[in-house]
């Protein structure tokens, strides 16, 4: 049987290159897409680290990829062998009540690639190849590299988040606590979509420079006392919208605390189970709404790879790094650290 370098989890702080088996298409509408790029998500440092514990090992990460359709199982119909597609990681069945209201992401039938969220996991992205179904694969503009379709996921998730389920208008003034490579993707489609003031928080020098860079108005330090008066500083009637997207709860008690009336805000960035508190009189009488984004979806990935397609949202801008699958250990160095955005491993 033919062999692939995989970059197996066997326990947290466990991650290994090995030769395993290569996967081939086993049921119908299957199949196998070689990898030419795939993003590293703070979730799946978040596994290898012990930072998320909801992982059963072993276990292969990697939920941001994009490749080259190299076999095809029974029943496909729609790509062939040799076209080059954008992997949606979130696997569903079509025909479940979740499916039927456009909620692929709540399918009971669910699968993932790599990621997290439903039991069903398969092997992900950080290797030669992978296995996963012909309805989760897209087909790649040939305007777009494999190093920008592989950030379709994440900025379907920054589209999702920020105008789907927020609806964030024209002309709105908004917040992004956390500007990470998720938070600057959410900030860059506030942006596109005509956001009036656009202020960033992150405790990183670095991370508040490249936000400046890609067209906050203005990027705060939340360590700084003062921190909500500079916000209203900025925006002197207070965000319409505030998106956090930097993993803490801490940033979603700022959040809390940045409302105004009828502020809307959105705990987009944080996975662990942490608690904050609300106030029920105050949160009653400032008359918000909270959302939470979760996920992709098939209209989610279409609406992202337009944005890039159309050059609406450059999403080249927000990648730093680059590794071959062999430095995955160097790229997870990086990913320790605070001065980068995305990391990009190409196996």
């Amino acid at each position: 049987m033919e062999k692939m370098l995989a970059a197996v989890l066997h326990d947290f702080n466990q991650l290994e290159l090995e030769e395993i088996p290569c996967p081939i298409p086993k049921e119908g509408g299957s199949v196998v897409v070689n990898i030419k790029s795939c993003g590293i998500c703070a979730t799946d440092y978040k596994a290898i680290t012990g930072m998320r514990r909801n992982v059963r090992f072993p276990f292969i990460p990697g939920h941001e990829p994009s490749g080259i359709v190299t076999m095809i199982g029974p029943g496909v119909k729609h790509f062939k062998e040799g076209d080059e597609v954008i992997v949606q990681p979130s696997g569903f069945c079509g025909v479940c009540k979740y499916c039927r209201l456009g909620n692929t992401h709540y399918c009971e039938h669910a699968f993932t690639t790599g990621g997290d969220g439903p039991e069903d996991v398969w092997p992900g992205a950080f290797a030669d190849n992978m296995l996963t179904m012909e309805n989760c694969l897209f087909h790649k503009p040939a305007r777009i590299s494999f190093d920008v379709g592989c950030q379709t996921e994440p900025l379907s998730g920054a589209w999702k988040g920020v105008i789907q389920y927020s609806q964030m208008q024209l002309g709105e003034n908004v917040v992004i606590i956390g500007v990470g490579s998720i938070g600057l993707l959410c900030m860059l489609v506030a942006k596109a979509a005509g956001a009036a003031q656009l202020v960033a928080i992150d405790t990183s020098p670095y991370a508040r420079a490249k936000a400046l860079e890609l067209g906050a108005t203005a990027a705060l330090d939340p360590l700084q006392a003062d921190i909500k008066e500079q916000v209203y500083a900025n925006i002197p009637k207070g965000p319409d919208l505030i998106v956090e997207a930097a993993g803490s709860i801490s940033a979603v008690r700022l959040m809390v605390d940045l409302r105004r009336r009828g502020t809307r805000w959105n705990v987009f960035g944080i996975t662990t189970h942490e608690t904050f508190m609300l106030d029920g009189g105050l949160t009653h009488f400032l008359e918000g709404r909270m959302d939470a984004s979760f996920g992709t979806t098939p209209l989610a990935m279409t609406q992202a790879i337009y944005l890039m397609e159309t050059g609406l949202v450059d999403v080249e801008k927000v990648i730093t790094h680059r590794y071959q699958l062999t430095q995955i250990h160097q790229a997870l160095q990086v990913m320790a650290g605070p001065d980068r955005n995305k990391v990009i491993i190409n196996p």
